[in-house]
């Protein structure tokens, strides 16, 4: 790594940002830096300009993906090496308005029950009935589980928030059952390896990522569903239920951790009813659907 990259890194990590932030962003600076083979500290303001029209026109990057290169390049420009730009003032991408897949409750059923293993089974009932993102779950440890309070502490999530998420009774069950099969002694859901799980009580890893979404593709598809299901879908489908059981939308929000209320209330677009009460009522909808 040359110190450039990693005083960014640094950089980064001061202004508070998570881990998978900081991995995205210095993974755009250093496309750009592949692109034109050069010292990022030569590349000019009009280099950078011709290479977003490039990734826009040429690659046929999309909003989204170019929102995520102008996040990291513009912090690696105005904060580590220091340029005074117009073009981070001239760019804007907009952000696609487009709904979220969302499966019924018959679906999430349908998948979750076809699973194949006791452990991609109680992974998707986890990440599905805590309205958990991918890296939430994956990285879930034994600690997170406050059992007795009937919370999960879930860490540094998106923009490193801690947040408390209601644990139905019926996910506590599964995770007992689960956890009995390996006492891994820091991670929920650890990686399995080669031989079976039989060291999976040493393992020193989680999950994988790749893992866990190669045996929902299959599952998915061997049952035939012609959604584009994915492991974040379980999570809007999570939000979209509660607000179907008339869950409030602040209470909602709360529980998946959106910085803002808009960003919760894309959901509302796409379910029929919305309002009551919070953790108790959240446990009696994961209850009635998975147990």
């Amino acid at each position: 790594m040359s110190p450039l990259i990693k005083r960014f890194k640094e950089d980064l990590q001061l202004a508070g940002y998570a881990k998978r932030s900081i991995e995205s962003y210095v993974s755009s600076v250093l496309r750009l830096q592949r692109f034109y083979n050069q010292p990022l500290e030569d590349i000019t303001e009009e280099q950078l300009r011709q290479y977003w029209l490039c990734c826009q026109s040429e690659f046929g990057w999309s909003a989204a993906t170019l929102r995520i290169s102008y996040a990291g390049i513009q912090h690696f420009f105005n904060k580590t090496i220091v340029r005074s730009w117009d073009i981070f003032d001239d760019i804007k991408w907009k952000r696609e308005q487009t709904l979220p897949t969302i499966l019924s409750l018959a679906e999430v059923r349908q998948i979750i029950d076809a699973l194949p293993t006791l452990q991609s089974h109680t992974f998707y009932l986890t990440l599905y009935s805590l309205g958990l993102r991918l890296r939430e779950a994956t990285t879930l440890q034994v600690g997170d589980i406050l059992s007795g309070r009937g919370l999960v502490h879930i860490h540094g999530g998106k923009g490193a928030q801690d947040r408390m998420v209601p644990l139905p009774a019926v996910t506590l069950s599964a995770l007992r059952k689960y956890y009995k099969t390996h006492h891994n002694p820091q991670w929920i859901f650890p990686a399995l390896g080669r031989n079976g799980g039989k060291e999976a009580q040493f393992a020193k890893d989680h999950v994988s990522d790749s893992g866990v979404q190669g045996v929902l593709r299959t599952t998915v598809n061997r049952l035939g569903i012609k959604k584009h299901v994915h492991p974040h879908v379980f999570r809007h489908a999570y939000a979209t239920h509660l607000l179907e059981a008339n869950i409030p939308i602040r209470h909602v929000q709360k529980v998946l951790g959106h910085k803002t209320l808009q960003s919760t209330m894309v959901y509302l677009h796409v379910t029929t009813q919305a309002q009551t009460d919070s953790h108790t009522r959240v446990a009696q909808v994961m209850q009635g659907v998975l147990s």
